[in-house]
């Protein structure tokens, strides 16, 4: 087990066995010394033996004393074939050693002191598919990673001082205003520091000062804030770069020509754009696109995640004014990125002639109901087939378990989904459902009586059903269906399935109260756009099965992992390629003996994801960010030998999560604290990227007021930590 991180390399050893090891090797003439040395060479030799029958030999008080005339037994035969010399050998057979019953106690050891080092050690589990510690613990192994010892122990050493308020006065977070309120002590800081190589993205620093075995850069889910908007930026130029790459081997004729609806304003912009500028290339229509201009003005309400929501911005100066697509993400504007995120929405709604939005325009088309039918059994169909892997050979318990992971679900419409994925759901398995995923609520067992009944789906159909659960109907039918027949294949799934896929469309096009269905067909396909934004977004590394279906999603309302969002930076850096991330270089087994083998990485193949001209923009709009805008406390931070600075990008973010309660009319009844959170996630030169987080969970976040600020300034006294990087690598 690597009990420390020396440079490249993780070493097992240490403590107690050294120095046991220590006296094994000391035996001299001094008296005190040679019997220090014989009873250690005692204890071995007895350990040794033990192995023969060892629940015999030191579990029975009989096999005890027959385990001391065997190891006198064995010392006399030592020494007389010259194999120990005879002093040592005397010595040895006229002590006893006393067995330990129980293993000795050690020191508590900080988890942030380990935190490399434990996910080293998690990622050989992988490696080496052993399924436990306990098991790795026992191969003789020796581990080189790519964790840089000094920049580590810098980032820990700072990490830890940042709990003491003295520490964060001389560092000027107070007096710039950066920690001024709350116990400094609360909040949880996480650093991680990449670098690709030729070889692939590599693990350079992997910190937090949570003193547990929790990940906070890879084990979490937190609303990292405007940091999304990056995800946002990426959604909207792969946008463009698809419509060019459609439109562009097309003459201008043939362009205004291609029917587009009115609805979806980023087809309209690229055609006009193209017809505008005949041959126009991706690189300078993606910076064009950075110069479409949205309105920064929150008065309007948006119909988004099955009702109405308000945004706000950050910085009221831009309310009533109009920005362009670079300037509102160098000073992280909200309204402009929920307005490009519904233009995107829009898009993947009504980008293809027919699709079930686009119809929706035509009322008097003869052809609408035969086409919606066969729209609704292929669509029906893709979507089957998305959600069959969910619940694929889970148990009932499983089945439940994923229908709601990862989803932000108000009791009641987790009362919706239970009784709909469950047919014979009882009172007493909801309520232990409904605790499960509201651990943080406090529920009467009338309350949770009450949740129940309301949620009878009998005499709802499937599309309801779907909408007040706010879960896509055809997800509830596959897991209801699989609850039902657990293990059922593919091929009957989608037999058993042909009438729901009808029914969960056939309702939307009944011409009664056409405006209250246009509502609800309108949320049901903002559910589906936003099953393509997710998909997009999982190629670049998001973590998650599901996000939220609501304009809010472009802000941080859907969650993100500082690992995952550090490796849609490595993305950008790497021009679109997407490269697995590893820490362990080489493993070095059974050292010295008949059975040493040495495994070393190789040279890895990765995967286009994004269009290198897309990337190319996206690194400009970054360091736009640290030039221009709300990363400027990071400028300047990293140089190089010969004095100069190397060019930073970042995104920054915070997340002010708070739980609210409203008034059918609007007004607030309860707001209270979930967390809060602040991040920078950066890249540095051509190489380094990484991620600085600041979190403080539950209540105690009511007492912080720190913004993004605070983790642009952590990143910038951590310069010296990413220049002695650079330094080492520039080292022959």
């Amino acid at each position: 087990a690597p009990e420390e991180l020396l440079p490249g390399r993780a070493v097992a050893g240490g403590g107690e066995r050294a120095g046991f090891v220590r006296t094994l090797e000391a035996a001299s003439p001094r008296v005190e010394e040679l019997e220090a040395t014989a009873l250690a060479y005692r204890k071995v030799l007895s350990l040794l033996l033990a192995q023969r029958r060892p629940s015999y030999h030191l579990a029975d008080p009989e096999g005890r004393e027959a385990l001391e005339r065997l190891t006198d037994r064995h010392l006399r035969l030592l020494a007389a074939n010259g194999v120990v010399p005879e002093e040592l050998a005397a010595s040895a057979l006229e002590q006893r050693a006393e067995l330990r019953m129980l293993a000795p106690e050690r020191p508590r050891v900080s988890f942030v002191e380990r935190k490399a080092a434990n996910a080293v050690r998690t990622q050989l589990l992988g490696l080496l598919g052993v399924p436990l510690l306990y098991d790795l613990d026992r191969i003789d192994l020796s581990v080189r990673t790519t964790i840089d010892q000094d920049a580590q122990q810098f980032v820990t050493d700072y990490l830890v001082q940042l709990h003491d308020r003295a520490f964060v006065e001389e560092q000027g977070l107070v007096a710039y205003r950066l920690l001024d309120w709350g116990d400094p002590r609360q909040v949880v800081y996480s650093v991680l520091i990449h670098e690709r190589t030729d070889r692939g993205n590599v693990v350079r620093v992997q910190v937090d000062n949570l003193d547990a075995p929790f990940n906070l850069n890879e084990s979490a889910r937190l609303e990292l804030g405007s940091t999304a908007k990056l995800r946002t930026l990426v959604s909207y130029l792969e946008v463009i770069a698809e419509l060019h790459e459609l439109y562009a081997g097309m003459t201008p004729a043939e362009i205004r020509a291609h029917p587009v609806a009115a609805q979806d304003r980023l087809s309209l912009w690229v055609r006009a754009q193209l017809v505008e500028t005949p041959g126009l290339e991706l690189l300078p229509l993606l910076r064009r696109a950075m110069q479409r201009m949205y309105s920064a003005n929150p008065a309007e309400r948006f119909v988004t995640g099955g009702g109405v929501q308000s945004f706000t911005n950050f910085d009221r100066t831009y309310d009533q004014q109009a920005l362009t697509v670079e300037v509102a993400f160098r000073h992280s504007v909200n309204l402009v990125f929920v307005r490009m995120m519904r233009d995107i929405v829009h898009h993947y709604m009504y980008r293809v002639p027919g699709s079930t939005a686009f119809v929706l325009e035509e009322r008097d088309s003869p052809l609408r109901l035969e086409y919606l039918q066969r729209f609704a059994d292929r669509e029906g169909t893709q979507f089957i087939d998305r959600f069959i892997p969910k619940f694929r050979d889970l148990s009932r318990a499983g089945i439940l378990e994923a229908l709601f992971r990862d989803r932000r679900l108000s009791p009641q419409r987790i009362a919706w989904a239970y009784r709909t994925a469950v047919p014979d759901a009882s009172l007493e398995e909801f309520e232990l459902v409904l605790r499960t995923h509201q651990p943080d609520a406090a529920f009467s067992e009338e309350a949770v009586a009450t949740l129940y009944r309301r949620a009878d789906p009998e005499g709802q159909t499937l599309s309801d059903l779907g909408y007040l659960a706010s879960i896509h109907p055809l997800e509830l039918w596959v897991a209801r269906y699989l609850v039902q027949v657990p293990g059922a294949p593919r091929s009957e799934l989608i037999r058993e399935s042909a009438e729901a896929r009808q029914e969960v469309y056939r309702w939307l096009f009944r011409t009664r109260f056409t405006d209250a269905q246009d509502r609800r067909i309108r949320s049901l396909l903002e559910v589906e756009a936003f099953t393509e934004i997710l998909a997009g977004w999982q190629r670049h590394g998001y973590p998650f099965r599901n996000i939220v279906p609501s304009l809010g999603t472009s802000i941080g309302s859907s969650g993100d992992r500082p690992a995952a969002l550090n490796e849609l930076v490595g993305i950008i850096l790497n021009d679109g390629v997407r490269y697995p991330t590893y820490r362990v270089e080489e493993l070095h087994f059974a050292e010295a003996t008949p059975y040493e083998t040495r495994l070393e990485r190789t040279g890895i193949t990765g995967q286009q994801v994004l269009a290198p001209e897309v990337a190319r923009v996206l690194r400009e709009a970054m360091i736009d960010v640290v030039e221009e805008g709300t990363g400027r406390r990071t400028r300047g931070s990293v140089r190089l030998p010969d004095g100069s600075y190397l060019p930073i990008g970042a995104k920054t973010g915070t997340g002010d999560n708070r739980f609210r309660v409203f008034a059918p009319g609007g007004g607030l009844v309860e707001s209270r604290p979930v967390n809060r959170t602040s991040t920078i996630v950066f890249f540095v030169g051509d190489r380094y990227y990484g991620v600085v987080t600041a979190y403080v969970p539950g209540e105690d976040a009511d007492a912080y007021r720190f913004t993004s600020a605070l983790p642009a300034q952590i990143l910038r006294n951590l310069g010296p930590a990413i220049e002695g990087l650079i330094r080492d690598d520039a080292d022959p």
